[in-house]
């Protein structure tokens, strides 16, 4: 088995890889094409077959993919002293022998295909912009602060200039409930949803998600989500629209050994 840097002359063989099983491999076709500057690609070949991926983003962020065999010899090109890195719960025990968890999670991910939705848009939804990043920043801090907890206001506005699409639900002037999604060639995925503590259980997170997934299958056929497997009540609002378990992901934070 050869691990070799992807580049432009096993791009062929990459795409028909990636393009067979989108939602799988969403992160490695969309870094590569968008954001290829700061992306590495390491593929694991047999015999000239991809038989397993590894993608770095940032330096930072690691995402594993493909046989037992391919994934133990991925990580032996890693070297990154801390890591956020998501691969198949059957991965783990690899992975845990290189890197020490600070924090680890059961990620789940949830598709929808166009025809399998139940929408419920219940509420005024609006369109949100850079004049709300700092209210977007505050509700996604609160919400979770594991995950978001260092999100700014300079960094929604960085996001809202490269595609992504914000809703929200206001009360009066206030910004209670928020939603986001890029949308791709390939579908679209919903990065965010989260409601103030001090709103929640009003139905504003079905609305969002709702009015989210509308717009994704107005111009493609495929909506995707990730969910922590212990976060019931948001399990519970994608599932009503119409989203199923697609893949089932260990996800951890940690430092090398």
């Amino acid at each position: 088995m050869n691990v070799v840097p992807l580049d432009s002359t096993l791009e062929p063989i990459f795409w028909d890889y990636v393009n067979q099983d989108i939602p799988f491999y969403y992160f490695f076709a969309f870094d590569w094409k968008y954001n290829r500057d700061k992306t590495e690609i390491q593929l694991a070949l047999k015999q000239n077959q991809i038989v397993g991926m590894m993608l770095v983003y940032r330096q930072s962020i690691v995402q594993l993919r493909g046989s037992n065999d391919a994934v133990k010899a991925l990580l032996k090109r890693l070297d990154l002293s801390k890591v956020e890195l998501q691969a198949l719960e059957r991965h783990r025990q690899y992975i845990l022998r290189k890197y020490k968890p600070t924090t680890s999670h059961k990620m789940i991910l949830m598709t929808l295909q166009k025809g399998e939705e139940k929408l419920q848009t219940n509420h005024s939804i609006a369109r949100l912009n850079t004049s709300d990043a700092q209210q977007i920043a505050t509700i996604m801090k609160d919400a979770d602060p594991e995950f978001w907890g260092t999100v700014t206001k300079e960094n929604i506005v960085d996001g809202i200039s490269e595609g992504a699409v914000w809703l929200g639900i206001k009360v009066g002037e206030e910004l209670v409930s928020i939603g986001n999604v890029r949308l791709t060639e390939w579908g679209g995925l919903i990065g965010v949803v989260a409601t103030h503590k001090v709103h929640r259980n009003k139905g504003y997170a079905t609305s969002i998600v709702s009015e989210l997934v509308k717009r994704i299958l107005e111009k493609q056929y495929l909506a995707m989500i990730y969910v922590l497997s212990h976060n019931r009540p948001a399990v519970q609002v994608y599932t009503k629209a119409g989203f199923k378990p697609y893949k089932t992901y260990f996800f951890m934070r940690g430092e090398k050994f």
